[in-house]
């Protein structure tokens, strides 16, 4: 209830406070002996060589935690896994970014880190799609391809000398059109194997960005790699029409009903930031549905009794999963 700020009525705040202690009473109790607060004595066998790491000291011979966290053990090394912090980067991961700055052969793109990440001009699939060395003309044209504040979802390639570095070498990453860039605290976004959704019945698609960043925009179908190779061998006539085609769908506007369910979705991604929620599809197309079903407007989805709702239906989902179980 601390950290959650809504104009709540007395009622709301007692509907609140009993759904977020049935929900702390479902939460897994494994893991319960290993959460520490600051100052709590750390359990360890010093005979074995122990190696303190983040998140620990050593206080009259004892090792206490200095953050509130989880306790994480890898071999002889202790450390404490904070619950809230700044997103770390992990190579595999799907970030969403806003391109900062056009440098030589790289963007610089805004990811929600201490740091700009790097996405180099030869760690992308070039728009023509075939595979071959950048030329000087392709450096010249970078801003063709992406330029200042476009916001780009790519794939957390490692850390080197320069920085963090990305790559877009498939056809899902690249530019996002069309859409809303939302924020929410990364540690609501849990690394899962499919970050990348459509929502067919909605014509909607969710990316999950593991540093914070979500896209919920219109529906764009991928392109074939086959279907681009014939049509770069054909003559130049039917490429100028294919481009004046593309500048043309580029004009279109979404169309209204589909503006109203990527606005649902922001809101339903909205709502679970605001409770503090972790942020998946099943949650997320459970709200949009609860909104349907009560013929809400998109903007009263973001009220205080809505919000107090989708914390209940939480609850009742969680509790009928460990019932499941």
């Amino acid at each position: 209830m601390r950290g959650i700020q809504l104009p709540l009525s007395k009622t709301q705040k007692v509907r609140l406070q009993k759904t977020l202690e049935q929900l702390e009473s479902l939460s897994s109790k494994v893991n319960s002996d290993a959460s520490v607060i600051i100052a709590d004595s750390i359990p360890v066998n010093h005979e074995d060589g122990v190696l303190k790491g983040h998140g620990t000291a050593d206080l009259n011979g004892e090792v206490v935690a200095t953050l509130c966290g989880v306790v994480e053990r890898v071999n002889k090394l202790v450390y404490v896994r904070a619950l809230r912090s700044r997103y770390k980067p992990e190579v595999g991961d799907i970030v969403i970014g806003r391109v900062a700055e056009v440098a030589q052969k790289r963007w610089r793109l805004d990811i929600n880190f201490n740091q700009d990440a790097v996405l180099m001009l030869s760690s992308m699939n070039m728009p023509d799609g075939v595979q071959r060395r950048r030329t000087a003309l392709d450096e010249l044209n970078m801003r063709c391809i992406f330029e200042e504040n476009d916001v780009v979802c790519a794939e957390v390639r490692g850390f080197q000398h320069d920085g963090l570095h990305l790559q877009a070498r498939s056809r899902k990453y690249g530019k996002l059109n069309r859409g809303q860039l939302l924020t929410v605290p990364p540690y609501l976004v849990k690394r899962q194997k499919q970050h990348f959704h459509h929502l067919e019945e909605f014509g909607v698609d969710l990316i999950l960005g593991c540093n914070g960043f979500i896209w919920v925009g219109e529906h764009i179908e991928a392109k074939d790699d086959m279907v681009e190779d014939q049509v770069s061998q054909s003559d130049p006539q039917v490429l100028l029409h294919n481009s004046a085609s593309l500048e043309e769908q580029e004009k279109n506007y979404t169309i209204l009903d589909i503006r109203k369910y990527i606005c649902r979705a922001a809101n339903a991604v909205r709502v679970l930031s605001v409770l503090g929620f972790n942020i998946t599809l099943e949650i997320i197309k459970g709200i949009i549905d609860l909104s349907l079903s009560m013929n809400l407007d998109i903007h009263e989805m973001l009220g205080s009794e809505f919000c107090v709702l989708v914390a209940e239906k939480e609850a009742e989902r969680r509790s009928s999963n460990k019932k499941k179980r």
